[in-house]
């Protein structure tokens, strides 16, 4: 309590302070625990720490949403104490603007289990947009009025207040100067009087270099847009392109060599569902793996009475089926209406012929890293699939493929990227995620699982 009325005895600007000055370092560590989350090549490397470091992420946020809840009953004074600074009402607009969007875009992401899928994907990329934004204006912000800035500003204010009077008068341009002082225009034939003008101008032009203030500032504010700008247009492009040129772009850089290619269903080479306009990112624990035809094998195996083994071209003659279903990220984002062919794994179970002893179905990528498990009831679900085509075409290698599970209902590291194996076993497997920090059960939305 008797804090609390510590803090309100303070002024006004100390109060104001210490809340930018606070906000400035939440901002920062927000933005580096953003920027190590957001990289998806080292999300193998963190491991387990990739949880914490989430986690410290969200509470770094709800602090910067109690700052601005602390901040709010200051804000009319604080509006009205600067009326007259155009400059900073703007920015006082802007800064608010980022951090509510950022707030509740982060919310709507922290708590997305209970929110739809179209809520996430629309929260990430209001989320991206506005760190693209906001961090860049941050930088710039603090830059512009770093304390070295402020002595440069008055070292030009002391230079110029310092100059000899009559480069001080040649520096006033002659529209300053009162009318009742100025001398009656001068005749168009008075060349001399002409002559003067000019030169009074030119020598006002002389005496008014762009200060080192000005300079460093635009310098700051150029280099920011020559480091973000490239990386924030291709961020555009890739966030706003729906031309389905993103899958078409990962698959000519395929390092699988897979022959002979599978050839299409009729619905599937039709693309009856809309995938081809989504954007995929790309996520993985280890080096993405390539793989040839020619050594390529997949295996059902464990509580079974059948295993089997194929290669390739035996793996292609297995009966197919074509279903459009959406792919969740657990990270917010979404492709909708992907068109997917393949081998539904319930039927893969029939024909390997499940023994009663069995309880799981353990899936191995072909990484040799990774690994999840389902419950036989949730494998035996209709839309789980193996799949080999995405949108008419092969999975490419970077999307898991020659082969890929699918499991529509759960958050895609549920879908096990370069599948080779299955194994039906007895006791509940654990898997990479799941053992660091990740739900077991990774259903979409919690509305929408299984009583």
């Amino acid at each position: 309590m008797h804090s609390k009325r510590g803090w309100l005895k303070q002024s006004l600007g100390k109060r104001l302070n210490a809340i930018h000055s606070i906000n400035a370092w939440i901002l920062l560590l927000l933005t580096i625990t953003g920027i190590v989350l957001s990289i998806g090549a080292i999300r193998g490397d963190l491991g387990g720490f990739r949880v914490t470091l989430k986690q410290l992420h969200i509470y770094l946020g709800v602090v910067s949403i109690l700052l601005i809840v602390l901040y709010a009953p200051m804000l009319r004074k604080h509006w009205h104490q600067i009326r007259d600074k155009r400059s900073r009402r703007a920015n006082l607009v802007f800064v608010l603007a980022l951090l509510f969007g950022w707030s509740a875009s982060g919310v709507i992401l922290w708590q997305f289990r209970y929110l739809p899928p179209a809520w996430n994907n629309t929260a990430l990329l209001i989320h991206d947009l506005l760190t693209w934004v906001g961090v860049p204006y941050a930088l710039y912000h603090a830059i512009s009025r770093s304390r070295w800035l402020k002595r440069q500003q008055r070292l030009d204010q002391a230079a110029a207040a310092a100059r000899p009077p009559a480069q001080q008068a040649a520096a006033t341009p002659a529209a300053s100067v009162p009318a009742a002082a100025q001398p009656e225009p001068a005749a168009a034939t008075d060349a001399a009087a002409a002559r003067s003008a000019a030169q009074a101008v030119i020598a006002a032009l002389k005496a008014s270099p762009i200060t080192r203030a000005s300079f460093l500032r635009l310098a700051a504010g150029l280099l920011l847009v020559i480091a973000v700008g490239p990386a924030f247009y291709r961020w555009v492009k890739g966030a706003f392109d729906t031309g389905g040129n993103t899958a078409a772009e990962i698959a000519a850089l395929d390092g699988n060599r897979m022959l002979p290619p599978p050839a299409p269903l009729p619905d599937s080479a039709a693309v009856i569902g809309g995938g081809a306009q989504g954007n995929f990112r790309i996520y993985t624990v280890t080096e993405i793996p390539a793989f040839a035809s020619d050594t390529w094998q997949f295996a059902v195996s464990g509580l079974v009475d059948h295993p089997s083994v194929w290669s390739w071209e035996q793996f292609l003659n297995l009966k197919r089926t074509v279903q459009v279903s959406d792919f969740h990220c657990v990270t917010g984002w979404s492709v909708y209406k992907c068109t997917w062919e393949g081998i539904p794994l319930k039927e893969l179970l029939a024909a390997a012929g499940v023994q009663p002893s069995a309880k799981y179905v353990k899936f191995y990528s072909g990484d040799k890293v990774y690994t999840d498990a389902l419950s036989l009831d949730q494998a035996e679900m209709d839309d789980v699939m193996v799949a080999v085509l995405l949108d008419g075409k092969p999975i490419p290698q970077k999307l898991g493929g020659p082969v890929r599970l699918i499991v529509p209902k759960m958050y895609a590291y549920k879908s096990v990227k370069w599948l080779q194996g299955i194994e039906l076993i007895d006791k509940e497997h654990i898997g990479y995620w799941e053992a660091r920090g990740y739900r077991n059960d990774a259903w979409v939305w919690v509305e929408q699982e299984p009583v």
